[in-house]
């Protein structure tokens, strides 16, 4: 089986981003879409200062940093996406907006290509029914930041083929990255188990049992862990957590996967986390 020499990505944000660049590492071709320059200029310079400190930790060299960057375009034109063999989808979290995006992914691509989506926990059944290729539709779940973690969920579809899975697991080889596999349900595997962790630790702070600090420091020190779950939800990004939390109880009506009061009041008054300036905590140079 050869290896996947090219490669599209709807979506230039953070995650967009980290796979585009974990990639083109990789030597792979990449073309990343956005329908507005913005966001995609955004990207182009997200990489860049990704790259440039690699260079400057001694990671990799300045011509090996110029290929890097040399290797991925940035085109708000779908159809530059036509020769890719693998298109990953890493839009916003809402199944309608991504099963559009497939839909016309689907017209563009060569019937051969892989459809991905780098959903946290929408199912993938959904959006492989958008398209006329169901067995070539699949989940592969990044985490951030996507050039340091080397996981990545492959999450199969009821109708996806072996064929299928066996290709994207060895994309993930090409890149680095360790894959597990999961079937199709919201959460997947990670989300699945993290999701009511960071729900009662939300809940144990909305309630004042403990200090958001008392609370961070207990799973650090007591746990090992390497960040606490209320720093990890200001990570993630609270109005993504949100929808993870949204899509869980949805699918399994059980209450640890309810997202608590506070969090809608937090995500609806712009207090998002890290990526905000402000969430359990307050960030400068957001």
């Amino acid at each position: 089986m050869a290896d996947i020499a090219q490669i599209g990505i709807i979506g230039a944000g953070f995650m967009g981003s980290g796979i585009a660049e974990s990639a083109a590492r990789a030597g792979i071709a990449v073309t990343v879409h956005e329908p507005d320059a913005v966001p995609l200029e955004r990207s182009r310079k997200r990489i860049e200062s990704s790259v440039a400190r690699a260079v400057r930790g001694g990671k990799m060299s300045d011509d090996e940093a110029r290929a890097l960057v040399g290797r991925i375009a940035w085109s708000t034109a779908l159809d530059e996406l036509s020769e890719s063999q693998l298109v990953i989808e890493a839009i916003v979290e809402d199944e309608r907006a991504k099963a559009k995006a497939f839909e016309a992914l689907d017209r563009t691509l060569d019937p051969e290509a892989i459809l991905a989506s780098n959903t946290s926990s929408i199912p993938i059944a959904g959006l492989a029914a958008a398209t006329s290729r169901p067995d070539r539709v699949l989940g592969l779940h990044f985490f951030s930041p996507v050039p340091v973690m080397k996981l990545v969920e492959i999450v199969i579809g009821l109708d996806t083929a072996d064929e299928t899975v066996a290709r994207a697991e060895q994309f993930a080889r090409q890149i680095g990255k360790t894959a597990i596999k999961t079937k199709d349900r919201s959460g997947f595997i990670v989300n699945f188990l993290l999701v009511p962790y960071l729900m009662a630790a939300v809940r144990m702070y909305e309630e004042g049992f403990a200090s958001r600090e008392d609370i961070d420091e207990g799973m650090k020190l007591g746990c090992g862990h390497p960040m606490g779950p209320l720093q990890l939800c200001d990570f993630i990004g609270l109005d993504v957590l949100y929808s993870v939390c949204d899509s869980l109880y949805e699918e399994f009506k059980r209450d640890e996967y309810a997202p608590p009061p506070l969090m809608k009041r937090m995500v609806v008054s712009g207090h998002l986390g890290r990526k905000a300036g402000r969430g359990f905590y307050e960030y400068d140079g957001a």
